[in-house]
Formats: C-alpha cells, sequence, structure tokens
C-alpha cells in the first residue's frame, strides 16, 4: 500500500516537472535562449535535484542544445542574426567553457555573485528606456574578454551562457533585443556542445535517456511556441521585458540555493 502510494507520488511529480521544463522552454526561447538556469531551477526542486552536479549540467546542457537550436533556427531564418555580432564571443568562450566545466568554487559566494550580477543587470535594462544599435563598434578586442568570461563562467555552472551575453549585448549597444536574441541563441548551443564534448573527452558523460526523452519532448514543443512568439509576434520592447523576466527567475533562482 505504502509502495502504491509512493509510486503515485512519484508519477505527479513526474509530471509537473514537465510542465515546468515546458514553461521554461517557452519562456527563455522567446527571447533566444536555452534555458539551462531554468531547467536547472525546476530539477533542483524535485527529487532529480539529488543527483550529481554533472548530471544536472548535462542534461540541461542537452534541453539546451534543443531549444537553443530552434530558437536560433527562428531568429535567423527571420533575418535577425549577424555573424559579425556573434562570431569573436563564440571564439573566445569555447576554449573557456571547457576549462570551466573543470572548474569549482564555493557555491554559496558564487550563487551570491551570480545574483548580484543578474539583478544588476536587470535593473540596467529595465532603466536604460532605448536601445541603440551600433555593431560597428564591436570590434574582436572588445568582445573576447566578454566572450571568454561568459564561457568560462559558463562552464562552471552548467549553463549556455545567453543570461550574461544578451544584456552585455543590449547596455553595451552592440545589438537590438531581437539581434541579441539570435546571437544569444547560437552562443548557447555552441557553448552547450562544447561542455558535452568535454564531458566525453573526460569520460564523465552521465546521460539517462530513459528520462531525457520525455525533457526533450516537452521542452521541443516549448522551444516552438516561445521561438515563434519571440519572432513573429513579440515587438523590440516586448523581449528586452521578457529578457529582464528571465534574468530575475534566474536570479532568485541563485537566491533560493543560498537559502535552501
Amino acid at each position: 500500500m505504502l509502495w502504491d502510494i509512493l509510486s503515485v507520488a512519484m508519477e505527479f511529480e513526474f509530471v509537473i516537472l514537465l510542465f515546468g521544463l515546458f514553461g521554461v522552454a517557452v519562456l527563455y526561447s522567446s527571447v533566444g535562449h536555452g534555458g539551462a538556469s531554468g531547467y536547472l531551477a525546476v530539477l533542483s526542486i524535485s527529487s532529480y535535484g539529488l543527483m550529481e552536479s554533472l548530471w544536472l549540467k548535462q542534461h540541461s546542457w542537452i534541453l539546451n542544445l534543443v531549444v537553443a537550436g530552434i530558437a536560433f533556427f527562428y531568429y535567423q531564418r527571420s533575418g535577425f542574426h549577424n555573424f559579425k555580432i556573434t562570431m569573436p564571443f563564440i571564439i573566445a568562450s569555447i576554449p573557456m567553457a571547457f576549462i570551466g566545466g573543470y572548474i569549482s568554487i564555493d557555491d554559496f559566494y558564487y550563487d551570491i555573485l551570480l545574483s548580484i550580477v543578474l539583478f544588476w543587470a536587470s535593473w540596467k535594462l529595465l532603466s536604460k528606456t532605448k536601445v541603440n544599435e551600433n555593431h560597428n563598434d564591436l570590434t574582436f578586442k572588445k568582445a573576447i574578454p566578454w566572450g571568454g568570461g561568459i564561457g568560462f563562467f559558463s562552464g562552471v555552472i552548467g549553463v549556455g551562457g545567453g543570461i550574461f551575453l544578451s544584456p552585455i549585448l543590449l547596455l553595451k549597444g552592440w545589438a537590438t533585443p531581437k539581434a541579441a536574441a539570435a546571437t544569444s541563441a547560437l552562443f548557447i548551443w555552441v557553448n552547450s556542445l562544447s561542455g558535452l564534448i568535454g564531458a566525453n573527452v573526460s569520460g564523465e558523460l552521465m546521460i539517462d535517456w530513459d528520462v531525457l526523452v520525455y525533457f526533450i519532448s516537452v521542452v521541443l514543443m516549448g522551444g516552438l511556441i516561445g521561438s515563434f512568439y519571440g519572432v513573429k509576434i513579440a515587438n523590440e520592447k516586448t523581449i528586452k521585458k521578457l529578457l529582464v523576466v528571465v534574468l530575475i527567475f534566474a536570479g532568485l533562482k541563485r537566491l533560493i540555493q543560498i537559502i535552501v
């Protein structure tokens, strides 16, 4: 009897988890993100939160590949992607993301610092009423430190880096919200793949395909819906507001981890 009750409870939790992953995919893909920080937040409050950090990071990276890939397809096909903006960041981030995947730092201090950064970026984006695109001001020399730094910290925490790159592109005036979404989508996809390759090379790849197939199914649907909304329906101002919501959500996730 007790086993039956536990089995039903676990099935109910799994269904709620799938809805959570779906919602994250819709929200994040609308701004060109893969959603890794959101997936980690949802998984951490479920029984999967007891899994090793490598397990959580790697499964989030795979979901990133699905959702960020869809988002990039939609934004690129609609003409919002500019390789001149994207390539410097990608070139700098790949090796640093690989290195970051092997680094661990004190979670408490890291969560505090990351939360402050995300909330600061949210506040700056809200206070910046107009985005002036000036991608001609972007050079390899300016992009490489940002790309490398983002890649490194993305590798450490297991995200694709969009939560860092998007606000930087907007605050620096290097891209409009939709152009930033397109760049972030490709950036996230490449970083997530780099993290998975690094895990495979090190012999630490731990993918549970029995569970992952369900995760992929729901984020695939969420990614299609969110990307379509971001590209076809939402305007630039709405995309910026949605990005602020994503940053706040990611920041709150880190604070909750500190409290709990």
